[in-house]
């Protein structure tokens, strides 16, 4: 991995094997798929397998969602990796209520044990493992910074952080001051929700962040990655885009995605 990385967000229903190829196109240094159910991948389902599809050599990391060590195991003995292929990243930030009363998402933050289970399932198999969270299912678990716990005690390859906890909406800011004291910990951290500016990037460097994760700002301008490096980029990406929904035979399913591009 890069000394500073930009990375495209798994966002359901909406980052696709097309926009994962545009957004690396306009500078994304890794993508990430949709997030995926272990449970569907292990029994074969097939909506679940084309969700983390990777046809092309382009960096991207497997999101997937689950607490059944079996499950896990049994899909990754059949797994083959692709070219492309970077790793798993365990989600433990879905604020979902049907994700949270199954136990997962970010409900899975305070279940350390478990966590280090997973994790070392994958890393046994010889892949990567890396890990999505919130800072707590709830403002109580934000406060009590059980997220800090999880951070020092799992041994993943790195941390991607959504500075909001499960309870927060999207209208509520994402608290960048957190960071500081997460980067203390030693560990390689990523930073994720409303980042949009350089002035951003450049305040998230100077606090010793690995990275930016960056989703529906991307949706809305996938040239962002590029302009946040400070490269040039104004190409109109609407026909781009129209152009790999075809070559993916995707345009049932991401077609509404054009109208959220601010071309």
């Amino acid at each position: 991995m890069k000394d500073f990385v930009y990375m495209l967000a798994p966002m359901e229903d909406a980052i696709g094997l097309a926009f994962r190829e545009l957004s690396y196109n306009h500078g994304a240094d890794y993508t990430f798929t949709e997030m995926a159910r272990v449970d569907g991948l292990a029994r074969n389902n097939q909506s679940s397998l084309r969700k983390i599809e990777i046809r092309k050599p382009i960096p991207t990391y497997i999101q997937i969602i689950g607490s059944n060590e079996k499950k896990l195991e049994q899909f990754l003995n059949e797994f083959k990796p692709p070219k492309g292929f970077q790793g798993f990243n365990l989600n433990l930030g879905c604020p979902s209520p049907k994700m949270i009363e199954k136990g997962l998402g970010c409900a899975l933050i305070k279940r350390i044990s478990k966590v280090k289970k997973l994790v070392k399932i994958i890393k046994d198999k010889g892949y990567s493992a890396s890990i999505k969270l919130r800072l707590g299912m709830n403002e109580f678990e934000r406060r009590n910074k059980n997220y800090l716990n999880l951070i020092k005690e799992v041994d993943a390859d790195f941390f991607i952080i959504h500075a909001r906890d499960g309870s927060q909406t999207y209208d509520d800011p994402a608290d960048f001051t957190v960071y500081e004291e997460i980067v203390k910990t030693g560990k390689k951290i990523i930073a994720n929700g409303d980042i949009k500016t350089k002035e951003q990037v450049d305040e998230l460097k100077k606090m010793g962040l690995a990275g930016v994760m960056i989703g529906r700002a991307a949706v809305e301008n996938p040239r962002l990655f590029n302009q946040l490096k400070g490269i040039k980029d104004d190409k109109k990406v609407i026909p781009e885009l129209k152009k790999l929904l075809e070559e993916y035979n995707q345009n049932k399913k991401f077609n509404k995605i054009l109208k959220r591009i601010k071309d």
